[in-house]
C-alpha cells in the first residue's frame, strides 16, 4: 500500500473518531485542550517502593476525566502511528542498509508490544479494582498510571505498582488519580 494511501486512511479515521466524539460529548460541543504544564504532580514512586509522595495525589483539569483520558489516548496513538509510518518508510526504502531496516522493524515491534502491554494492564487494573477508567502510558523509562477515582489508598497504589511490575518488569512507576467531575 502506498504511504499516501496509508496517511489518508489514518487521517480519515482520526477525523471520524473526533467527529463522533465531538457530536456525542455531553458538554454541548465545548472542547478544551490541556497542556502538560496544567497537570499537578501526583505521587512518584518506583517499583522498589522508593520515591516521594504528596499528601494530595490529585491530577486537576478544567474538563472531565473522560475527555482527558480520551484526549491523551488519541494523542499517544497519533504519535505512535506517525513513528510507525516513519519506520515503515525506512523498511520499504532501498536507501537504507539491511541493519537499519532490521533496527526499524525491531522498533516497530517494540512500539506494538508497548501498546499491547498498556492495553492489557489497563484491562487488568480495571478488572481487579473496579475503577471507572484507567490510563497507562509507557514513556521512556517511566510507566504512568492514572485511575479515574475519587481517592486512591496506599494499598491500591501498591497493588497497581505490582501489576505494572508484572507486566513491564522493574521500571519507575507514577500512580495518580483523577476524580470524576
Amino acid at each position: 500500500m502506498k504511504k499516501q494511501t496509508v496517511w489518508l486512511l489514518t487521517m480519515l479515521s482520526l477525523l471520524i473518531v473526533l467527529s463522533v466524539y465531538y457530536m456525542t460529548s455531553p458538554d454541548n460541543g465545548e472542547m478544551a485542550f490541556i497542556q502538560d504544564d496544567q497537570w499537578e504532580e501526583g505521587e512518584n514512586v518506583d517499583v522498589n517502593g522508593e520515591g516521594e509522595g504528596t499528601s494530595e495525589d490529585v491530577v486537576t483539569s478544567d474538563f472531565t476525566a473522560e475527555e482527558l483520558f480520551a484526549s491523551i489516548r488519541l494523542e499517544t496513538q497519533s504519535e505512535r502511528d506517525q513513528k510507525t509510518e516513519q519506520l515503515s518508510e525506512i523498511v520499504a526504502s532501498s536507501e537504507y542498509s539491511a541493519e537499519e531496516k532490521n533496527e526499524a522493524m525491531e522498533e516497530m515491534e517494540t512500539l506494538q508490544e508497548t501498546s499491547s502491554k498498556e492495553s492489557i494492564l489497563e484491562n487488568t487494573i480495571r478488572a481487579s479494582i473496579p475503577y471507572e477508567d484507567v490510563l497507562v502510558r509507557a514513556e521512556d523509562e517511566v510507566i504512568q498510571v492514572t485511575v479515574k477515582a475519587d481517592e486512591l489508598t496506599k494499598a491500591e497504589t501498591r497493588e497497581i505498582m505490582q501489576m505494572v511490575s508484572d507486566e513491564f518488569g522493574q521500571m519507575r512507576v507514577e500512580v495518580k488519580f483523577q476524580p470524576s467531575k
